[in-house]
């Protein structure tokens, strides 16, 4: 690129997207809309301009406005926020159908679908005639192999004829859409969006990688008018019923793309294996002649280099030489890799442009979240992944992504000390087969600070920092010794962390009651003294509280803002220590949690249960307290996620629901196949410790967590 093209070349802009998918699966919709919460959120508008975002991809989705009678639209919603949109400078992108098959009544296969789309896109674009790009189908190919060719979605179809017919259907829509959008505003322009992944294989399964691979392309070689007699999909559209003359319209280049739009995933590319013995817990598919696994293409190691958004783009770019942006990044993963992805693509992109590629923008997706994606929303499990904003709070709370998207809209480098290690897909152990720790993936300047070297979530916390690529050191008392200032200001001085996780604690609550002085030396004064010596050097600082800070006498689930009301010595340590904290430093971030249990030591409720049970032994567990208890795993990646979000305050941290001891043991004895006869009843006082929270419940429910620890705690297979 020459110098002259380069100084006339707009920057890469940063987009928006609100995932607006309404999904019909049987006779149920499903609205992202309604299940993120934006549909009742005005101000999550205000929140996308403050990101410095002037470009969104917003639903006017057919499904909302007309879901039983073609002339009964209401645009109520639509009008508040669309003339909201306009008001604070953001362009919208106005989507149309977002992988539903339309509202009752039509459907994907049904021959008048375009024809009525058309009809549809003409009443939107008469109303809001000042919108200019338009996606009147997203990902048209993916949204037909979901639907008429796996059987997820409405009409629930598995044939290929029929996959081949709603695609067709699914073009000739946006064709009509335009021509209808155009007939109000002739400058309008089409942004086509599809996932281009890539499927890779081995020699005996390449015939099927060459079929998956002409198909990737079909929805914008429709599109774009190349399908004729010469295309290699030809034969199979006619054989499936396809009318040609509908082929010969798109020629017209009415409907062909102003800009393509690529969403591209991590799992977008696949990579086909005959060989199932190598890949014991993949499931096993079938093409009708052979029998393979279909697995992520970024986990063999000879696929390095040859994936990637780079050089799907490229792909893209060569073959159609029409304008491109990346209208979605998503990675449902924790927060630093999210932030991670984010940058590959936003790289890929600019180096795209310096090759000469046109391309326009990144999309961030979804700014709101998404939920039960990870089932592609045939599961109502409640699974919600974290975008811009974290929504669980019933306001929107601003994450690590949203700090980066700010950067990126103003052109600002992406910088923070979790960003410098490798990334899970760039790293060795994520190969199937033969991946060895990365010894150079914790590469970065400053880490991450974790006392407590030899406690229960100390070692959790140090585990699961390394799994996420964040470099990190555990210190024992003999190097930092969180009862002794010079202690404190030599190890930091020393290590130059980038933050300090608290996990050292007095933690045997009957003994506490006996050695008040070491427990309230431990669990008051050390926090009081690491709060000040982080102060003082700007280190944002993580300690841990309890739920025993309560009485457990107040009737509901206890909540942050709720009055400390401790019954025992050990609550009185931890409540003085959450005040001494606060009052030092109101940036710290404290995690009140309870009863917690892990996969990777025997120094838990559920551990000694399990043993003592098989080994004919009596559990004495009461009935009358209750407790919210909390997995290892979710409460260290919770805490990890709200430090890098630069969260303050208190957090109630735990495992969604409540559960008495006595209860809790039967639980875990009928998940083990244990008789639970010898649980007995130790009574006690009646107290009730459920922790509630008005911030958001982040961690999920206790059902799935107690399967998680029985299917992976290494404790019960030694």
């Amino acid at each position: 690129m020459s110098q002259d093209r380069e100084r006339n070349t707009p920057p890469l802009e940063l987009w928006g997207g609100v995932e607006c998918t309404v999904v019909r699966i049987g006779d149920s919709f499903r609205d992202q809309i309604v299940e993120t919460g934006h549909a009742l959120r005005l101000a999550d508008l205000d929140a996308i301009a403050d990101l410095g975002i002037r470009t969104v991809r917003y639903p006017i989705v057919w499904e909302r406005v007309a879901p039983d009678d073609p002339l009964k639209l209401d645009f109520a919603w639509h009008d508040e926020r669309l003339r909201r949109l306009r008001d604070l400078g953001i362009k919208v992108i106005g989507g149309l159908v977002h992988h539903g098959s339309g509202p009752r009544y039509t459907s994907l296969l049904d021959r008048q679908f375009a024809a009525k789309l058309g009809d549809y896109a003409a009443r939107v674009a008469e109303r809001y005639p000042w919108i200019d790009m338009w996606t009147p189908v997203n990902e048209p190919l993916t949204t037909a192999r979901f639907s008429c060719m796996y059987g997820h979605w409405y009409p629930h179809k598995k044939s290929f004829r029929d996959f081949l017919l709603a695609l067709s259907h699914e073009c000739q829509g946006a064709l009509e859409a335009m021509r209808a959008i155009r007939e109000v505003n002739p400058g309008a322009l089409h942004v086509v969006t599809e996932d281009l992944g890539k499927t890779f294989s081995t020699p005996a399964m390449a015939y099927q990688a060459r079929h998956e691979n002409h198909r990737r392309w079909l929805s914008l070689d429709m599109l774009t008018g190349r399908v004729d007699e010469r295309h290699p999909f030809w034969p199979m559209l006619m054989e499936a019923g396809v009318d040609p003359a509908v082929l010969a319209d798109m020629n017209s280049q009415e409907a062909a793309p102003d800009l393509i739009g690529i969403n591209h995933y991590l799992t977008s590319e696949r990579y086909l294996d005959e060989r199932r013995e190598r890949y014991p817990d993949q499931p096993v598919g079938t093409n009708g002649v052979d029998s393979y696994v279909d697995l992520e293409a970024v986990r063999m190691p000879h696929l390095a280099g040859k994936t990637g958004p780079l050089a799907r783009l490229r792909e893209a770019w060569e073959r159609y030489a029409i304008p491109l942006a990346v209208t979605e990044v998503h990675h449902g993963c924790s927060r630093e890799e999210q932030v991670r992805w984010l940058a590959e693509v936003w790289n890929a992109a600019e180096q795209l442009r310096r090759e000469g590629g046109d391309i326009r923008a990144v999309t961030l997706w979804s700014l709101f979240g998404n939920v039960d994606w990870r089932s592609l929303l045939t599961r109502r499990e409640g699974i919600y992944d974290v975008g811009a904003f974290d929504t669980r709070g019933g306001k929107l709370r601003p994450t690590m992504v949203a700090r980066a998207a700010k950067s990126l809209a103003s052109g600002t480098p992406l910088a923070h000390p979790a960003l410098e290690g490798r990334p899970w897909w760039r790293r060795s152990e994520r190969f199937y087969i033969g991946g060895k720790p990365c010894m150079d993936h914790h590469l970065g300047r400053q880490p991450l600070l974790i006392t407590g070297a030899t406690g229960t979530l100390g070692q959790a916390f140090a585990r699961l920092s390394h799994h996420r690529g964040l470099r990190h050191v555990v210190t024992d008392r003999a190097a930092l010794d969180i009862t002794d200032q010079q202690s404190i200001e030599r190890a930091l001085d020393r290590i130059q962390p980038w933050a300090v996780i608290n996990t050292a604690g007095f933690v045997r609550v009957p003994e506490a009651e006996h050695q008040p002085d070491a427990c309230f030396r431990i669990n008051t004064t050390g926090p009081e003294l690491l709060a000040a010596a982080c102060r003082k050097r700007g280190i944002p600082l993580v300690t841990f509280s309890s739920d025993l800070v309560f009485d457990g006498q107040l009737g509901r689930p206890y909540l942050e803002p709720d009055p400390t009301s401790p019954a025992c010595v050990y609550g009185e340590s931890k409540a003085q220590a959450e005040d001494r904290v606060m009052a030092i430093d109101p940036d710290a971030l404290i995690i009140r949690t309870s009863a917690f249990f892990g996969p990777w030591d025997p120094h838990n409720f559920l551990h000694h249960t399990v043993t003592a049970l098989a080994r004919g032994e009596e559990v004495h567990a009461s009935d009358n307290a209750v407790v919210s208890p909390t997995y290892v795993p979710d409460l260290v990646h919770a805490t990890l996620d709200l430090l890098l979000d630069g969260e303050q305050g208190i957090w109630h941290l735990a495992n969604l629901g409540s559960i008495s001891w006595h209860e809790l043991a039967r639980e875990i004895a009928g998940r083990t196949g244990l008789c639970p006869k010898k649980i007995r009843d130790s009574g006690g006082d009646k107290a009730d410790n459920t922790l509630g929270t008005r911030r958001g419940q982040l961690l999920r429910p206790l059902t799935a967590a107690l399967d998680d620890y029985v299917r992976s705690a290494e404790t019960l297979r030694r």
